[in-house]
């Protein structure tokens, strides 16, 4: 899930002006943003399959995250396979990317049991999408149903794959991971070793007193974006029309390349807006994101989607 690719939006909330307002503040005086007064962003966080409540500051960036998350329960954040936004349950909905909300509860989701399960690969298509967590894990964030793998029931949505036909893919991006599978031969077994989240026997009531931190979450639209290089930044989400058109970008992610990153559409999309002609789009995409060598279909599709949302529909 690629972190600080897209571009910052004009804050409108009153804090996001306040620290829009320090940073620029911060230039004219010479000092750098890290330097700028602004108030302490503090978020909650829990282990998903239970634990005591922690509180984690000052990160730009997944990899931060995790280790503070790591630091505020006595792990490594090598332990941590990705995390959910107000919600212990593996829901590929609510997967942490490259923002968070203001309000958001933030549940990690740790290494649980190991297994090793093979494959007959019956068909050209495996019916796997694909997404990582911005470190270096891939898992799959969801199984087509009647597809080969929905066969085998040992294979769940949220299992980190560790290794295909033993080679070790630790590290690799998840659109890497998926081109892997892809090329693996019809009519042939594969091997996957996978990592399912430690999961509590009981997740539902997380207390037994008032309202679990999940329920008590509030609907403010303001996120903080992380990004690779640099401070994170708060900014507005975006509208509905742009949220229905990363949606799209999304929808279409999976459909050419097998994977699914709304962060990754989000980039795309605020890549697109500046551009007046379908020739633009791929060159810009092609400097940013170079590295997926996206199909021109898509690249066109992609582009229409843009162009609708410029246009409000």
């Amino acid at each position: 899930m690629p972190l600080g690719l897209r571009g910052k939006k004009k804050a409108k909330s009153k804090e996001a002006a306040r620290l829009v307002e320090g940073e620029r503040a911060g230039a004219r005086s010479g000092r750098l943003p890290e330097q700028v007064p602004a108030r302490r962003l503090v978020f909650h966080t829990q282990l998903a399959h239970g634990s005591a409540t922690g509180r984690v500051e000052d990160f730009s960036s997944i990899q931060e995250l995790y280790a503070k998350i790591a630091g505020a329960f006595e792990i490594s954040p090598s332990e941590i396979l990705y995390c959910t936004l107000n919600t212990p349950k593996v829901d590929m909905e609510r997967l942490l990317g490259g923002q968070i909300g203001l309000e958001d509860f933030i549940f990690a989701h740790v290494k649980g049991i190991k297994k090793e399960v093979n494959v007959y690969k019956s068909e050209d298509s495996l019916g796997l999408t694909i997404t990582d967590n911005g470190v270096g894990y891939a898992f799959i964030k969801k199984i087509k149903d009647g597809s080969v793998i929905d066969s085998v029931k040992t294979i769940c949505v949220g299992d980190h794959i560790e290794s295909i036909n033993g080679e070790n893919i630790v590290g690799w991006r998840h659109f890497d991971v998926a081109k892997k599978l892809r090329e693996l031969k019809k009519e042939e077994l594969f091997t996957l070793k996978l990592i399912e989240p430690k999961k509590a026997f009981e997740i539902e009531p997380r207390s037994k007193t008032g309202k679990s931190s999940a329920e008590k979450i509030g609907t403010g639209r303001g996120t903080l974006r992380l990004r690779s290089k640099g401070p994170a930044i708060v900014e507005e989400e975006p509208s509905e029309t742009e949220e229905k058109a990363i949606k799209k970008i999304d929808d279409l992610l999976e459909l050419y390349m097998g994977i699914r990153d709304i962060d990754l559409a989000a980039t795309m999309f605020e890549a697109g807006k500046d551009k007046v002609n379908p020739d633009e789009f791929a060159v810009a995409l092609d400097e940013t994101l170079g590295d997926f060598a996206f199909p021109d279909e898509f690249v066109f599709d992609v582009w229409g989607v843009v162009g609708d949302a410029k246009r409000g529909q």
